[in-house]
């Protein structure tokens, strides 16, 4: 495989595959891995998406809990093309497939209400001013409202997924009423929610809500997830989740 750049090669461990990252273009956290373990999938088959894919971490973690088929989208071509390379890496492009593209404009491209699950891991903040941007395009457009917003990535969620499908979120704690507003304003009924905390204590710093494309109204808030102890050392849950444990 050629690297390009500053690129390298990393485990995700608990599914054994590989994954190509850059800490000057972009490298997953936690919340894209949280997510994909979060959303209920289907096991045997189905159609899944996953919006603002990024270098496509979350279709790669996905691929370990279905043997449906994935498909990811994403805006910017650079973190495209290292999601292409590491579908191909790892031998999955007969399941994964990742389109270079705006999301807006999938549900025309791709068809609407084709989809049993729809993820997204959506920028986290509204546009700031130019002074306070970061000055590297490509963390810039992956953490700001730069070219997708909030409303953007529900609403494309909602007309993508079919009804009775489910669409889940990874964001921020101070987010969530803008979240709950939009998913109810596109027919999307909250159904899952999961708050996130660093060390018990602390306050919850990542939100993950799952809804179901015009489900009835029953929300289950789940237990909390603590991500480390007080030695500062992953919790068994977060081991779990990311080796496998």
């Amino acid at each position: 495989m050629n690297l390009k750049e500053d690129e390298r090669l990393d485990y995700l461990l608990a599914e054994n595959l590989r994954i190509i990252q850059s800490p000057s273009v972009f490298a997953f956290s936690l919340d894209a891995v949280l997510l994909a373990r979060f959303v209920y999938v289907p096991i045997q088959r189905g159609n899944l998406l996953d919006l603002c894919s990024g270098n496509g971490v979350i279709p790669l973690f996905l691929s370990a809990r279905t043997k449906g088929n994935i498909t990811g989208v994403e805006i910017q071509e650079r973190l495209y093309d290292m999601a292409v390379r590491s579908i191909e890496y790892n031998g999955l492009q007969n399941r994964l497939n990742m389109i270079c593209g705006d999301i807006k404009d999938m549900p025309q491209q791709l068809g609407f209400g084709k989809f049993d699950v729809v993820t997204c891991n959506p920028p986290y903040f509204t546009t700031p001013s130019r002074e306070e941007i970061n000055p590297n395009e490509y963390l810039a457009i992956a953490r700001h409202e730069i070219l997708c917003t909030l409303e953007d990535a529900v609403k494309a969620s909602s007309q993508l997924v079919r009804q009775g499908g489910k669409v889940a979120f990874v964001h921020r704690p101070g987010r969530l009423i803008d979240l709950i507003t939009m998913m109810r304003k596109y027919r999307l009924e909250p159904k899952r929610i999961q708050l996130v905390y660093p060390k018990l204590g602390k306050e919850a710093n990542t939100l993950l809500v799952e809804a179901i494309k015009d489900g009835s109204p029953d929300l289950k808030i789940l237990p909390p997830l603590i991500v480390y102890n007080e030695a500062d050392e992953y919790t068994p849950e977060i081991r779990e989740i990311l080796y496998g444990e």
